[in-house]
């Protein structure tokens, strides 16, 4: 009976977090592995709560699993300060080496591996689809918690600037920490003609997607968003690497931990699957074509 940590960083009654784990635990069952026959598979669960993740965190390096898989970017720091020997699979990590969670892609070095969210230069595509969908806006805001995405700052920031400066608007940093900060952001934007808005791939920015597109409908403020839940859920437009699949082969890294890999072993793998949504009812109430 071997044992596998799973450490998610969303509550356990989002229906988003259930569907990705049903990937996973899927995944593992096509490669031979069932939870309560050979392999018993322990869940916590971390609701974007800091001090909840390193509690969870500590129940599960304390089990001693054969390996965890690590939902997040805050959550695969919490776990390297909580142990350098029991392997770590993370997924949904934006920059790995940034982070100090390997030492390269192809050479990981450590007890870590996993996959990656997506290259530095998605800004890019987040700003240019943007400026299809709502061309005249001037200003934008890149609105992200840096408590939970502290890379943001170093590996998304620096593209971010360099695109706004190349299609002449005026780019601003919003970092923000409270539901009040965020209604701050986007009122700003919404008082003042022609601004829009980017939603960093930050895992605050997913639990507080609902208020977020919210207040962007209210305001009337355009915003491209790195998860498909928000533009199904009203927001205008979202790019980004389908989840479901990075849960999905995840599955096959733990199954080769299991089976004796070594996570220096394993490179780190960035998604092959990405995705575009556009919510036509949002873009019409937004009066755009």
């Amino acid at each position: 009976m071997r044992r596998v940590g799973v450490l998610m960083a969303y509550g356990e009654t989002d229906p988003v977090a259930k569907a990705l784990l049903a990937e996973f635990t899927q995944g593992l069952s096509e490669l031979g592995w069932t939870d309560g026959r050979n392999m018993r598979i322990e869940v916590r669960w971390a609701a974007s709560n800091v001090d909840v993740m390193r509690t969870m965190a500590k129940e599960l390096v304390d089990l001693q699993p054969d390996v965890i898989l690590a939902n997040s970017t805050p959550i695969t720091t919490t776990l390297q300060r909580g142990t350098q020997t029991i392997p770590v699979v993370f997924v949904i990590v934006g920059d790995p080496v940034g982070s100090g969670f390997v030492a390269s892609l192809a050479h990981p070095g450590r007890n870590m591996t996993g996959l990656g969210l997506f290259e530095e230069s998605i800004t890019s595509k987040w700003l240019d689809l943007l400026r299809d969908m709502a061309p005249g806006f001037q200003r934008v805001a890149f609105m992200f918690n840096p408590d939970t995405a502290p890379y943001i700052n170093s590996f998304l920031i620096p593209s971010f600037e360099a695109t706004a400066k190349a299609l002449k608007v005026t780019p601003s940093i919003a970092q923000v920490h409270s539901d009040a900060e965020i209604e701050a952001v986007i009122s700003t934007l919404g008082r003042e003609p022609k601004g829009a808005l980017l939603v960093g791939p930050d895992n605050y920015m997913d639990i507080h997607h609902a208020s977020i597109v919210s207040l962007a409908a209210r305001y009337h403020v355009p915003a491209v968003y790195h998860s498909s839940v928000s533009a199904r859920d009203g927001g205008l437009l979202a790019y980004g690497a389908d989840f479901r699949d990075i849960f999905r082969r995840a599955a096959g890294y733990v199954d080769k931990v299991l089976r004796g890999a070594k996570p220096p072993d394993l490179p780190v793998q960035m998604p092959v699957k990405y995705f575009m949504v556009i919510n036509l009812k949002t873009a019409k109430a937004l009066g755009l074509t």
